[in-house]
């Protein structure tokens, strides 16, 4: 488990999967992410299979101060050779939208990250119409690398998706 002072980052247990499973069939949730079609649980129940085994992915629940399961953070394409990674985060729970829980699962997740798994650059992708998530990412040191010019198809039209990346010493300067 890895604390910080409102949330706690724990494995995902089959427990959990009912609430994915909600969370993935809500199209105001999937909105911003790359998982957009309807999920029936057996798909989820092989995610989580198929998640466990990856030693490319590490993901974590986040559960907040009173322990409800409120999403998940994760590092993908773990590339230890090179020491980087690439990060994902969906706040599943609406309710908890615009709290802060966001941002200090990633906080604790790049701690443990660059100082853990001495990774030495960690990114990530997020869809330019997506004003708040770019705001946390940079509150937690994330910079813009680039940008794709309509690489995501939503609601009929294209959209332009940033590269944003933290490195370790622009972590550790601004901790």
């Amino acid at each position: 488990m890895l604390k910080g002072p409102r949330v706690t980052l724990r494995a995902i247990t089959r427990d959990d999967l009912p609430r994915y499973v909600a969370w993935f069939n809500d199209v105001e949730v999937t909105r911003h992410l790359t998982a957009y079609l309807p999920m029936p649980p057996d798909d989820e129940s092989e995610w989580y299979d198929r998640q466990r085994k990856d030693p490319s992915t590490l993901n974590f629940a986040i559960e907040t101060e009173t322990g409800e399961h409120i999403g998940s953070v994760g590092l993908m394409n773990l590339d230890h050779r090179n020491q980087s990674a690439e990060l994902g985060i969906v706040i599943g729970a609406k309710e908890h939208w615009g709290k802060g829980y966001g941002r200090e699962a990633i906080t604790v997740l790049l701690e443990y990250g660059f100082h853990t798994l001495n990774l030495n650059r960690i990114a990530l992708r997020v869809d330019a119409d997506h004003p708040a998530a770019i705001q946390c990412y940079r509150n937690c040191g994330f910079v813009m690398e680039g940008e794709m010019r309509q690489v995501i198809f939503r609601e009929g039209q294209f959209f332009n998706q940033y590269f944003m990346s933290v490195l370790r010493e622009e972590y550790e300067k601004a901790a």
